[in-house]
């Protein structure tokens, strides 16, 4: 008999995508058995797009907590192994060999693999700063992993031993200054609803912390103990407006 061939899903959650999906599919088709893109409602040509690639396409609304859809992708896929991606992340041709490889060897105490991201920042693939590597869960054994959905920014969370690949994926998160301003918008936004949630009292001890305390703390901790000087004022202005996350957010909180 012939060696069983192990199977891989490409699983996406999208939402008006058009300028990042053909570079994302096209970058893992010859590793997809299958490809599952669950559209929140697209406007754009990103469905056309995922039809080229004979995706199997699930339309839905597109909720404030993204990763719902990126769950429900998970839940459609049906082969043996899942790679989550985003619409802006392609993935390398070493970083595809290497895929394959590790799905191939059928180690039964590996669950899922952390994969390093660089991630690209106003024309610039990071070199540090937190933001390489920057390790995420993404490539896993079908039913061995999930979104908890309850923070925009968690990790897939896997049952299981977990191990790490060597070769990056390509986050082209930031391709331009709007690109940036677009998104912190919303993930200011659901910070704000995270606090009224938590009822964060409004008072001076709050406003310090969340105005002055925090945004010195997360500058300091991206831009020198995770040493983001060594992107130069690129690095420098990742971790001012990192830092300023916190600032914007809760002057929204005040404004609920």
């Amino acid at each position: 008999m012939g060696k069983e061939k192990i199977t891989l899903s490409i699983a996406l959650a999208v939402y008006n995508e058009e300028k990042n999906l053909d570079a994302c599919l096209s970058s893992v088709r010859p590793l997809a058995d299958e490809i599952v893109v669950v559209d929140g409602g697209s406007t754009d040509g990103t469905v056309a797009i995922a039809k080229k690639y004979a995706a199997k396409i699930i339309k839905t609304t597109n909720p404030p907590i993204f990763h719902l859809n990126k769950q429900k992708a998970l839940d459609a896929c049906t082969y043996d192994w899942i790679l989550q991606l985003d619409a802006d992340e392609t993935v390398s041709s070493a970083l595809k060999q290497e895929i394959l490889h590790v799905i191939s060897t059928k180690n039964p105490e590996m669950n899922g693999y952390y994969i390093p991201r660089r991630n690209y920042f106003w024309g610039h693939f990071m070199k540090k700063g937190g933001q390489y590597p920057d390790y995420v869960i993404r490539l896993f054994k079908n039913g061995k992993g999930k979104f908890p959905c309850k923070s925009v920014h968690e990790q897939i969370a896997l049952t299981g031993r977990v191990g790490y690949l060597k070769h990056p994926l390509l986050h082209y998160s930031y391709r331009t200054r709007a690109d940036y301003w677009k998104k912190a918008d919303s993930y200011t936004s659901l910070t704000a609803l995270d606090l009224a949630k938590s009822q964060v009292p409004k008072s001076i001890r709050s406003t310090l912390n969340y105005v002055v305390w925090k945004p010195l703390w997360t500058f300091f901790n991206i831009f020198i103990r995770h040493k983001g000087f060594m992107d130069g004022i690129t690095g420098f202005e990742f971790a001012l407006y990192s830092g300023l996350h916190f600032a914007s957010s809760y002057k929204k909180y005040l404004k609920l």
